[in-house]
């Protein structure tokens, strides 16, 4: 079943269907990450059903986005948000595989790439019997390696990469990044209260940077009495709405 919501009042609508993988909090702690400025060219791989395109859209209105995803079906409800927001001009999908981007977009062609990728190796922790979530949990269809290479592919001389994955994987994840020219240049650690150990890491690697890792302050997401903290408030757009 297909589910449309907004990201907030009078902002887009994004939509997911129940047989592909949920939308989660990764995707929307990822959209804070970049550093976005007005005109960037925007790759975002393996997009699913658009939503961090569109959060990204959301943050800064005149970028270009392009996703790519090997569902069909992600491709065409991503496409059909890309038309409900009349944002056909700034947004645009393609069904294809990040393994192959020749196929499909131009090498140096982006300023930012961007990727909530599988986090798991295969046949590790739980597998899902459904081949739509199986492909976006685990690394069935694309592995860290895969994903690194398309980025590099992808990204101009000097642009980033920015992503999202599991701490126990960021010694793999730094080392994957460096071999295929992108730089680790900034990262942050997600905890769900201060003191925390940390659930999530999002990584900002540029193509041909100079060593230098910046480790910025946790992102904390809850305040010590359970309700949400400041900043996951702005990255879900409720400050916005509490004005309004």
């Amino acid at each position: 079943m297909e589910h449309w919501e907004s990201l907030c009042k009078d902002g887009y609508r994004f939509v997911y269907d129940d047989a592909l993988f949920p939308p989660g909090t990764d995707t929307f702690l990822l959209s804070s990450l970049p550093r976005l400025k007005a005109g960037m060219r925007v790759c975002d791989l393996g997009c699913g059903t658009g939503l961090l395109a569109l959060l990204l859209l959301q943050r800064q209105h005149s970028l270009s986005v392009t996703g790519i995803d090997i569902q069909p079906r992600a491709v065409a409800l991503a496409c059909a948000a890309a038309e409900a927001n009349g944002l056909t001009d700034r947004l645009t999908f393609h069904t294809a595989d990040l393994r192959r981007p020749k196929d499909t977009l131009p090498a140096g062609g982006f300023d930012l790439a961007v990727c909530n990728p599988p986090y798991y190796p295969p046949r590790s922790g739980f597998v899902a019997k459904a081949d739509a979530i199986r492909t976006a949990r685990s690394e069935v269809d694309c592995t860290p390696e895969d994903v690194c290479r398309a980025a590099a592919y992808l990204l101009r001389w000097g642009g980033s990469f920015c992503l999202v994955h599991k701490p126990e994987r960021l010694t793999d994840l730094c080392c994957t990044l460096r071999e295929h020219g992108l730089e680790p240049k900034r990262l942050r650690f997600v905890c769900k209260t201060a003191g925390a150990a940390p659930s999530l890491v999002l990584v900002d690697s540029r193509r041909g940077g100079k060593p230098g890792l910046s480790i910025e302050a946790p992102l904390i997401l809850q305040n010590a009495d359970g309700t949400p903290s400041a900043e996951v408030d702005a990255i879900y757009f409720r400050q916005q709405e509490d004005t309004l």
